[in-house]
Parts: C-alpha cells; structure tokens; sequence
C-alpha cells in the first residue's frame, strides 16, 4: 500500500495526488466534480477501475477526523496499480468510487489539524485547538436525520442512485480509544481479517463504544445496527437513522461500514476485566461531564457579549448546540448503564461492566468539554474585546489540565498516521472482498 507520509494529507494536498494519479493511470482513473459544498467549494470524486460493481468510500465526513484523505489515496494507488490480486481490487471486476471529502466547508476550519495529529509529537492540547466539528444537522451524513437535506449529502445521495454500490466505507478516526467497525448489516467474513489487521498494526481492537451502545455486537470490535423496530437500541436523536446517507445503499442490496481509528490509542479499548467500581465510576463521569461543561458554559456566557452571533459562526453554532443540552444528554445516556453495573453480582453476570466498556465511556466524557474548550479558546483568540485576554487565560488553564488529565487517565499513546492508513485501508479491502464473496 506504499508508504503514507507522517501525516494525514490536506483537503487541497489530497486533490493534487489524485491528479497526479489520474495522470499516471489514465486509463483506470478518472476524476468529476459531483457536487458542490454549501460555501462553493467543489465535491470531487475519484474512479479507479471499471467493473461493473461498484465500491464507495467516502473520505473526511467529520472535518476533525483527518485520515480518510491519506486512506483514500492509498486505496485508490492499490486499485490502479493492481499490486494485490483480489476480485474486490480487481479494476476489472470493481470500480472504486473514492469521495475525496464529503465536508470541505467543515475541513476549512479545521486548519492545522493535519499538523497536530501526525509528525513526531503530535499532542491532544494541538488537536483539539485545531478540530472543528459542526452541529448534526450541518454533518452531510447525519444532516438528513434532522430532516435536514445539505447539497453535500444530496451529492451522495446521487452517486449511491446512480452506482448502487454494494458496499460504502466511510472513513472515520476516533480520537482516543481503539479500533472498531459498525455496520448496517452483518458481515461475517470481516471478523477475522479486521483483528488480525489491528493487530499487526499494534491497535486495540475496542470493546465498546458509545457510538453503537446498544448495537448488536457479533464479534470483537463489529457493531451492526439493530433492526429498525429497535429504537430504543439507539442514540438519543438517532431514531431516523434510516434516513442517513450510511442507510442509503441498503435501497439496492448493499451495506456500509464505518471505520474507525484511533489517532491515540488506550489499551484499556480492549481489556476485557470485569471492573469491581463501574457504577461509581459511571456516575462519577456523568459528573464530570456536566461540570466541565457547565464551567465552559460559563465563560462562553460571559463572552456572548461581544462574539459574533451564531448565524455567523459555525464554531459559535457548536458552542451552543452543546451548552444547551449536549453535556446532560451524554450523561444521562449512561443511567441504564450504571443501575445495570450497579445490580451485577458478580463474575459471569452479563449486567458486569468490562473496563474496556468503562474506558470508553470516560473517552466520551472528557471529549466533550475539550471540543467545547478548543472552539472557545480560538474565539477568544481573535476577539478584540478587552475581557477577552482574562477569559481566555482562565479558559486555557481548564484546557491544559483536562488535556493532561485525559492522557494520564486513559494512558494514551500515539497511533502513528501510517498505522493507521494501513489498517483502516486493509479493513474497507477485507469488507470489500466479504460483501462481494456474499454477494457472489
């Protein structure tokens, strides 16, 4: 799969390598333009191969999580070169459909983050003062659950209709924790490629995960979404889920994963000991998180005065999305956890939390405030305000601490950007060749 760079490629560093892919392999790849993004910038799409199936991936949903342009590119050099004989990376067999960036508006402001999260220190205090994720309904593949319908998720809706892929990969990091996989419906034959790839890479594989709670769980590390009669199995505020672009291919036979790695990795993700305290220490996060939150709610309060108002301001948008009920919906999620731990009776009970479970619940609690922390800070950063200097001064003294706090709670580690690509890359070839094995 050649060898990534120490970092993850910007949106425009991603478009020249396609380019100069294209030139190299005119006859395999082809790039079009599909859409365009909400401010004008170009949604563009890279082919590689023509075969009458189709895979598509999809790189950058989440402007904050980086590695989809370097995977994508690697992926797309596979195919082209047919270096690895497989009938899924045959470009006889399978056109390769690669989304260069579902969310260029939202990659805009997430300036830097590529620095902060590859080279050879790359720190959580960095990242979080780079990372921009917008509010749901402004996500191209959750908009449409707020009933929402932006030109980029339209984009991909198109393109879904128009090639019926069997399989779509979107490419996800996550910021602290291990590895895992959700799927819109079960596939087998990706067990066991997906651990021996994160562990050759030297990646948990996570036990849990708050993104898929109460998702069926098969197997280490895949979670596939529950029957749609079960709602109560999902999110808070994802009872549509149907609705989503990650649902769409299931319109014509196919299935989506999602692919999550770690940009720090624990290894706690996958430590399967029962944990003896996790009632209190459930209960002991949904503290933390309401606190936290409520103390960055506090001084965004205090500033409000002079910040542009939120119709202007995507990050300000954010900042109150989350102050308005994000910190005690998190929080309050995690209830049926704690009586569930609470009423365990000991080793073999079901109702036990694993600290892998527990670690990543706590991932999720300091999360939350440090998202709201980073956007504040830079705000704060270019207002003019005399107050300004004071509240960010206090603010950053929160920041810094939390940040520490989270790095000597979890214990985390780095994940090397070229660990990462390689096993996020062999996982969407292994979910390639399972659902077109399945599909034979």
């Amino acid at each position: 799969m050649g060898h990534p760079p120490d970092r993850c490629p910007t949106v425009a560093e991603a478009a020249d390598a396609t380019r100069r892919l294209v030139s190299r392999f005119p006859r395999t790849a082809r790039l079009r333009r599909i859409g365009t993004s909400r401010q004008g910038r170009p949604l563009e799409m890279l082919s590689v191969g023509h075969g009458p199936r189709h895979v598509l991936v999809v790189a950058r949903p989440h402007p904050d999580e980086p590695v989809g342009g370097a995977t994508a590119l690697a992926l797309a050099e596979r195919v082209a070169r047919g270096d690895v004989p497989s009938p899924a990376t045959d470009p006889a067999v399978v056109t390769w459909d690669v989304v260069l960036c579902l969310d260029p508006d939202g990659a805009a402001l997430s300036e830097g983050i590529e620095e902060a999260t590859g080279g050879p220190a790359p720190t959580l205090a960095r990242y979080y003062r780079a990372a921009f994720r917008p509010v749901a309904e402004e996500q191209p593949e959750w908009a449409p659950i707020a009933s929402r319908q932006l030109p980029e998720s339209q984009a991909l809706f198109d393109v879904i209709d128009e090639h019926r892929p069997f399989l779509q990969c979107s490419l996800h990091n996550v910021d602290a924790g291990g590895s895992w996989v959700q799927l819109t419906r079960g596939l087998p034959g990706l067990a066991a490629p997906f651990q021996t790839s994160a562990h050759e890479a030297g990646i948990p594989v996570q036990h849990g995960t708050y993104d898929a709670l109460y998702w069926e769980n098969p197997c280490p590390g895949v979670y596939v979404l529950p029957p749609p009669d079960s709602t109560a199995r999902l999110a808070a505020g994802s009872e549509n889920i149907g609705r989503s672009t990650w649902c769409a291919p299931q319109r014509y036979g196919g299935v989506t994963a999602i692919v999550e790695v770690p940009m720090w990795a624990t290894d706690l993700a996958d430590d399967l000991t029962p944990h003896q305290g996790a009632a209190d220490v459930l209960r002991g996060l949904s503290a933390l998180v309401r606190e936290d939150g409520r103390r960055v709610t506090a001084l965004l309060g205090k500033a409000r005065g002079f910040l542009p108002p939120a119709g202007d301001s995507a990050p300000l948008r954010v900042l109150e999305w989350m102050a308005d009920d994000l910190y005690d919906l998190v929080a309050d999620s995690w209830g049926p956890l704690a009586r569930q731990a609470a009423e365990a009776t000991g080793p073999g009970d079901p109702r036990q939390l694993t600290a892998a479970r527990v670690a990543a619940l706590d991932v999720v609690a300091r999360r939350q405030p440090l998202r709201a922390a980073g956007l504040l800070l830079r705000l704060l950063d270019e207002a003019a305000d005399p107050a300004a200097p004071d509240l960010h001064r206090e603010l950053a003294g929160l920041f810094t601490t939390w940040c520490a706090e989270f790095e000597r709670a979890l214990r985390l580690r780095p994940v090397p950007v070229r660990r990462q690509v390689e096993h996020q890359a062999r996982t969407v070839v292994a979910a390639a060749e399972a659902a077109l094995a399945e599909a034979a």
